[in-house]
């Protein structure tokens, strides 16, 4: 029952971010993001598309890695950078509701813009594709954030830092129980 109402609340959440989550394009501070690129987009992980052959890491945000393992607010383990990975596909793909099941349909168009490359050579980009309302565009770094699949990453940007404290303060996602932070994960693991 905590997890259904745990799912309402996010869905109910996810439409009344219109202020947050809905943007013409995306900016930051007023700055231009000269580069783009537009398409359907391949989930590498829950930071991490290709689009048009290009390896783009999202702005701003990190999120756990492919094997991360995470533990719920039950201290159950689960794989919280499977989770992630899934949640941005989810944001990606248009789906067909029959009956109340949603099926995934067809990849939507993502456009990111960019204006600096990280240190293995990939654009870092805040990237945004087509919402639910009609001519309204979902910003996939905010989102991540807010349903608690990716942290701000504070070392290069503080842009989502408020979207994680309202994850956090609502237990969601990696925030319902205990995790390694992305970057700590790597150091141990990687």
């Amino acid at each position: 029952m905590k997890k259904l109402n745990q799912i309402l609340f996010s869905i109910l959440t996810f439409f009344l971010l219109s202020n947050i989550a809905y943007s013409k394009e995306p900016s930051d501070s007023g700055h231009e993001w000269p580069s783009y690129v537009q398409g359907e987009a391949k989930v590498v992980d829950g930071d991490t598309l290709i689009i048009n052959n290009i390896r783009i890491r999202l702005f701003g945000i990190d999120a756990p890695e492919k094997n991360q393992i995470c533990k719920s607010n039950y201290y159950r383990a689960y794989n919280c950078g499977h989770a992630s990975t899934e949640f941005l596909k989810s944001l990606t793909t248009k789906k067909l509701n029959i009956y109340g099941n949603p099926i995934p349909l067809m990849n939507k168009r993502v456009t990111c813009y960019w204006k600096d490359l990280d240190i293995y050579g990939r654009p870092i980009a805040i990237c945004s594709t087509s919402g639910d309302v009609e001519g309204s565009q979902i910003i996939l770094n905010s989102l991540m954030v807010f349903f608690g699949h990716a942290v701000a990453y504070k070392k290069y940007s503080k842009k989502y830092v408020e979207l994680e404290n309202k994850a956090k303060k609502r237990e969601i996602g990696i925030w319902q129980g205990e995790f390694d932070m992305p970057w700590d994960w790597r150091r141990k693991y990687k």
